[in-house]
């Protein structure tokens, strides 16, 4: 997978290196020639050039990459950087960072941006996550199609122990994704069973929560 990313700091250089480590093809733009360091991340393709400006892109011709990651310290550089790489380069796919949780509500598919990441949003998720048994708890919004990650810890003496996984007729806009058992990550067949203590994992639009509530029979 190619993989631009706009803002070589300390966030942009960490996903560079990340994906590097999964053999994907990573280009780190940076406007800022003080902060480029092509040995911080060795195995990147870096570019000097401002991500926000139109000529830079056609230079770079970013509408050969698969995937646009707009991680600037400014919000409204990422906006612009994710509503160019949509309308003007078609890039497959626009995952941009949002430093300030007030500005969240502009990170949609208005402005190009398919998967919004709010680091401060993912930490209190991943606190509840952590403490919530019995209950959903988002973790992650996909701003294109306005649906949402969001888990479910079985508690352990849950009345859905031993049902089967067809058996549980859950919204037809609704999918398990995943069983997370103990270290064990399963990806849920018709015929699985659940138990208590297991994490599942739905992807769910928001409209459709209260129902999930429902068929997992949970409190609304």
């Amino acid at each position: 997978m190619k993989v631009a990313i706009a803002g070589a700091g300390a966030v942009g250089r960490a996903i560079a290196r990340e994906l590097l480590l999964n053999e994907h093809d990573v280009t780190l733009f940076e406007k800022d020639p003080s902060h480029i360091d092509r040995e911080a991340v060795a195995g990147a393709v870096w570019v000097h050039a401002d991500a926000c400006e139109l000529d830079d892109l056609e230079r770079t011709q970013l509408q050969t990459f698969d995937v646009m990651v707009a991680a600037t310290g400014d919000d409204k550089a990422n906006l612009v950087v994710s509503l160019l790489a949509t309308t003007e380069f078609a890039v497959n796919r626009v995952v941009a960072r949002v430093n300030d949780p007030r500005n969240e509500w502009l990170f949609n598919d208005d402005w190009g941006v398919d998967v919004a990441v709010s680091t401060p949003r993912m930490l209190a998720s991943l606190v509840e996550e952590a403490v919530s048994v019995g209950d959903l708890v988002r973790l992650m919004t996909f701003r294109q199609g306005q649906a949402n990650l969001v888990e479910l810890t079985l508690p352990d003496d849950t009345p859905l122990a031993g049902k089967a996984v067809r058996r549980l007729h859950l919204p037809h806009d609704v999918a398990l994704v995943a069983i997370i058992r103990g270290k064990r990550v399963i990806v849920p067949q018709p015929d699985d069973s659940l138990e208590g203590g297991d994490e599942l994992v739905f992807v769910a639009p928001e409209e459709s929560e209260a129902e999930l509530h429902r068929v997992m029979q949970l409190p609304v």
